[in-house]
């Protein structure tokens, strides 16, 4: 069967352009990439990887990439704030792979491993670059970019993030990302010895950490907050040991005398987004944040991304019409992509609220099991 496309462009070099670079190039699509950002950097501290994006990670040959700089690990244990286990969530084989359980990593070092993939492979990478407009045509997308240049190219893909450009440009209309009434804060830690990823649910909040080494963790904790707002950078090593005061299990005293400003302190707002069906208008396609932005609350919104790729590989493998092709793109992913959105807003509503732990834990251990369906 005949891929209905030879050329593609992809504007944003985060996890899923760099994603779909490499799954449309392994199956012979001539990729131009594009970033904004002459670095290429990649901000956060440690991410939290599911088995079912471990195995979109591995689909992408990224496998090893990915275990030179992380983890795996077998389990969540959720716990009270006092330390008292509430539930273990086995996090079995991933049908499909021999993947067992999820996996931490450092967000800055697994995407510059990316990178250099990205770089090993007959790619063409532009820095520093952005687009200007995108023309659709009959039969090739005319884009001209912020260097004077121009190109033709047979699909142009959006995947520059939850404040996507490409949406707010070509998808006039389209859903914003909102803020959820909380915020997140991570920072690097010790291991002390911990084996599986751990979660703490208090009050109104949430305390978890999870390994990303043999000898480092992240620790991660959902705060509710009313208004959107920046923490400045020397409040953020006491406003963030004053938060976790509640939490009194063991580990607490280890992970309090351990914090201190150079721990890569962060604080961000948390927003999400499901942006309603077509994804697509014409050779133009959005993936990633730019249309199912999620919260972190089940460790999968860079995985949806790693998957966005590899179906997309999958259908244009298939053959067919473009417009066939993209069409069973959407359609196959939207289920998947809502549940994640709905089941993690639904999750951040019960830890604002106060509500019930059990329905937290149940809602968590339904939807991990749900994620190992096929993607």
């Amino acid at each position: 069967m005949s891929i209905p496309i030879k050329s593609a462009l992809i504007i944003g070099g985060g996890f899923s352009g760099m994603s779909a670079a490499i799954a449309l190039s392994r199956i012979g699509v001539e990729v131009t990439l594009i970033e904004i950002d002459p670095n290429w950097r990649t901000d956060g501290a440690g991410i939290t990887v599911s088995g079912p994006s471990m195995r979109a990670i591995e689909a992408l040959g990224l496998l090893p990439v990915f275990l030179q700089n992380g983890c795996l690990h077998e389990a969540l244990d959720v716990f009270d704030a006092k330390g008292d286990l509430l539930k273990q969530i086995p996090m079995p084989k991933v049908p499909g792979s021999d993947i067992v359980g999820g996996g931490g990593t450092m967000r800055p070092a697994f995407a510059k491993a990316m990178g250099e993939v990205v770089r090993s492979m007959d790619i063409s990478v532009k820095l520093g670059v952005t687009y200007t407009s995108i023309s659709d045509g009959e039969d090739q997308a005319r884009v001209t970019f912020s260097d004077g240049s121009d190109d033709n190219f047979d699909l142009v893909i959006g995947a520059d993030g939850v404040f996507s450009s490409v949406r707010r440009d070509y998808f006039p209309g389209a859903q914003e990302p909102k803020y959820t009434g909380q915020g997140v804060w991570r920072a690097v830690i010790p291991r002390f010895g911990v084996k599986n990823s751990m979660q703490y649910l208090g009050k109104n909040s949430k305390f978890g950490f999870t390994p990303v080494s043999e000898d480092e963790m992240y620790l991660y904790y959902t705060q509710a907050r009313p208004t959107k707002e920046r923490i400045p950078d020397d409040q953020l090593l006491p406003q963030l040991n004053a938060l976790l005061a509640e939490y009194t299990s063991p580990i607490m005293r280890d992970i309090s005398a351990t914090l201190t400003d150079s721990s890569q302190i962060l604080y961000r707002p948390l927003e999400g987004m499901l942006m309603p069906r077509p994804w697509y208008r014409g050779r133009l396609l959005l993936i990633g944040d730019c249309v199912h932005a999620t919260t972190p609350h089940l460790a999968s919104g860079a995985g949806m991304g790693h998957e966005d790729a590899v179906v997309l590989a999958d259908e244009l493998s298939k053959g067919g019409e473009l417009i066939s092709v993209l069409e069973r793109f959407q359609n196959r992913r939207w289920e998947r992509c809502r549940m994640i959105v709905a089941n993690s807003h639904r999750l951040g509503e019960i830890e604002i609220e106060g509500g019930s732990p059990q329905e937290h834990t149940q809602i968590m251990a339904l939807t991990i099991s749900a994620l190992l369906a096929p993607v």
